[in-house]
């Protein structure tokens, strides 16, 4: 065991408490106010203030052990954007997942050019450390320049229809959105949205795909895999 500095050093409350709230936060539609009131009814009192730093600090940092653990994603991905509106800008958000249905990587640009699509397979090679087999978009002209310079072996679909799987991944940070009233900057946005796709990704098993028997054990192994990430030391 590499003995580093705890990873919850001068928090006086213990990590069980810490890295439930956070899953809290990142695993449901909740604010931190209603977290407060969860852990008080258990009867803890913290602030929701404390919350909301807890998440800031740690959020990112389980996020990260979770990627270090991860089995890699699929040979093909649904790739789309969508529009966010924050600070009074707008912002598009890019966003990949794969064949299985699991969040690749979101990134959110000023813009949805050729430079931006660039920019973000460039970002998706780096997470799948080679070139997926087939890229699936919409239309829009921008992943054609970035398919043509930078993945022009893989199969780039841009057929009706085939880019469902990508359209409908956005619905669960639209609802965290709206339940936010929207992100305050890009900066807390791209920081929520990179922890929540990591976390949606451990706990997204497909219940309706499996029987009742094989959901348990899956969601039992993602509980355990959580209890790793967000250990005082890293083994």
């Amino acid at each position: 065991m590499n003995r580093q500095a705890t990873l919850y050093k001068r928090h006086r409350f213990p990590p069980e408490i810490i890295h439930y709230a956070v899953w809290l936060y990142y695993r449901f539609s909740l604010s931190h106010r209603d977290i407060e009131d969860l852990l008080a009814e258990r009867g803890i009192t913290v602030s929701y203030e404390s919350i909301r730093l807890w998440c800031i600090k740690f959020g990112p940092r389980y996020a990260k052990r979770l990627k270090y653990r991860h089995q890699g994603c699929g040979y093909t991905f649904f790739i789309d954007e969508v529009f966010v509106k924050i600070g009074g800008k707008q912002q598009y958000l890019w966003r990949a997942v794969d064949q299985d249905g699991e969040v690749v990587d979101v990134y959110l640009q000023a813009r949805r050019d050729g430079k931006a699509a660039k920019r973000f397979f460039k970002r998706l090679l780096k997470v799948h450390h080679g070139e997926p087999r087939k890229i699936v978009t919409d239309k829009l002209r921008s992943y054609g320049v970035a398919h043509r310079e930078l993945v022009p072996e893989a199969i780039h679909d841009t057929s009706q229809y085939a880019n469902n799987r990508a359209e409908l991944s956005h619905q669960p940070t639209r609802v965290r959105e709206r339940y936010m009233r929207r992100f305050k900057s890009v900066g807390q946005a791209q920081r929520f949205l990179g922890v929540h796709a990591v976390v949606y990704n451990l706990f997204n098993l497909g219940r309706h795909l499996v029987t009742a028997e094989n959901y348990r054990s899956l969601r039992q192994c993602a509980f355990t895999t959580w209890e790793k990430a967000t250990a005082a030391y890293v083994n």
